[in-house]
């Protein structure tokens, strides 16, 4: 099971009454919210993304989530990341979902972003600042 130890970042994540589901949980596809947040955060707060108007953007191509053990909102949650694998126009992330003051996770997951060029969809190396940014998170 992943620990928190093993994530470089933590990026704090509000539940919200709506995300229970009718079982009293946090739906499974609420997962990949969150996901999403933690990295788009980091991408625009440490790599400098611009998601309005900048000429790169990031798609996701693939992804996965396991579950370990349920949260419920009003749960305090932390998404821990981490760089997988870093390529030239693409990068794997790791993910893994912590209550506050837990040390093992309650979901881990993974996907992957193929940065393209915003008008041709085309895929494009990673700007300097934002390769920096995800180098900091290499696991």
């Amino acid at each position: 099971m992943p620990q928190r130890s093993e994530y470089p970042h933590l990026q704090a994540i509000t539940t919200r009454w709506h995300d229970n589901d009718v079982y009293g949980h946090v739906n499974n596809v609420t997962y990949y919210s969150f996901f999403d947040t933690a990295v788009n955060t980091y991408l625009i707060e440490v790599g400098g993304l611009d998601v309005h108007g900048g000429e790169v953007v990031g798609f996701v191509v693939s992804s996965a989530c396991d579950y370990f053990a349920s949260i419920a909102f009003p749960d305090r949650i932390e998404i821990g990341l981490r760089v997988g694998k870093l390529g030239n126009s693409s990068v794997q992330y790791e993910l893994a979902v912590f209550k506050v003051g837990e040390e093992e996770a309650c979901a881990a997951g993974r996907f992957v972003h193929v940065f393209v060029d915003r008008a041709s969809n085309r895929p494009v190396a990673i700007p300097e600042r934002l390769r920096g940014a995800l180098e900091r998170l290499l696991a």
